[in-house]
């Protein structure tokens, strides 16, 4: 008898009137962020006001999609939309925010994941939206 799988999807996020063109970035292959036109901070996540200076005039770019391992934890509890085990990390992109991501295309191991690895954006298409994560540079596609 076939064994069947129950892993489930991945809970996908509802992408809201602030957060769409994130969203529409990230189904078109580009990791976008926004700038103060003001002071110049560069912010993730999205919103609609600078959190560094409250201004409204922000513009929406394209990041480089490149970044480096700040910090990460390996989960081995086991979730059923995932494989297990694997690391939820905070990614330090080039252009200066921070976003919470996972690392995928080498081991989930300490040995495997050092901090301060180079790290380059690859997307996971689910339909609808497409979920920024993070490989090592050298293995980035």
């Amino acid at each position: 008898m076939a064994e069947t799988s129950t892993r489930r999807p991945r809970p996908l996020p509802q992408p809201t009137p602030e957060t769409q063109h994130f969203w529409d970035g990230t189904k078109a292959g580009e990791l976008r962020l926004q700038r103060c036109n003001d002071c110049g901070h560069v912010y993730f996540p999205p919103r609609p006001l600078c959190p560094e200076c409250s201004s409204r005039h922000v513009e929406v770019f394209a990041a480089s999609g490149n970044g480096k391992l700040l910090s990460y934890v390996i989960n081995h509890r086991p979730h059923p939309a995932f494989e297990g085990p694997y690391a939820i990390a905070v990614v330090e992109l080039d252009e200066g925010p921070t976003m919470l991501s996972n690392i995928v295309g080498c081991e989930q191991t300490p040995e495997a994941l050092v901090l301060d690895m180079s790290l380059a954006v690859t997307f996971e298409d689910n339909g609808d939206i497409a979920i920024p994560l993070f490989r090592p540079a050298e293995n980035a596609s």
